[in-house]
């Protein structure tokens, strides 16, 4: 079980995650400094640590839409969180399953912040609420991608299995 630590609307851009001022800063080491700047609150609460791995971000239709920027899902994943949305832009979604950052397509999700979700392999349970909703699955070729941390591992441990 993990919490909701914001819940966002629709159309979350790239742009509001990583502002694109810091586009000098492309480091994965040096990226997550600058999740949701602009969300002073937030993203003071981010670099304080104030969230243990796993701690979720909900989003509405359309997270992550917006540029292209993989930054957006560097900075995320620097803190471990996971990113739970009724929809996610395309390439978003891409950018998240090649750097191993873990999204969930909920299309029906219902929940706020403090919230307490539990994530199965086909729902999202909101305990707080009582609620279940189905996740739409992802193709099992993009989770096992996902689940090994990104493509770079995921290619790694396919390489070593041929060897």
């Amino acid at each position: 079980m993990a919490k909701v630590i914001i819940a966002l609307g629709n159309d979350i851009s790239t742009d509001d995650i990583y502002p694109g001022r810091y586009m000098a800063t492309v480091l994965p080491t040096e990226t997550p400094q600058f999740a949701f700047a602009d969300r002073t609150d937030f993203n003071a609460r981010l670099k304080a640590r104030e969230f243990p791995a796993g701690s979720i971000i909900v989003g509405g239709e359309n997270f992550g839409c917006g540029s292209s920027r993989e930054q957006a899902c560097s900075t995320l994943k620097g803190y471990e969180v996971v990113v739970v949305a009724k929809s996610i832009s395309r390439i978003f979604l891409q950018n998240s399953i090649n750097l191993g950052l873990k999204v969930v397509l909920c299309p029906a999700l219902e929940a706020s912040e403090g919230d307490e979700l539990d994530l199965t392999d086909d729902t999202v349970i909101n305990r707080t609420t009582g609620k279940q909703f189905a996740q739409v699955q992802m193709p099992a070729a993009r989770k096992g991608i996902m689940d090994a941390g990104g493509l770079i591992p995921y290619t790694r441990a396919l390489l070593k299995v041929r060897r």
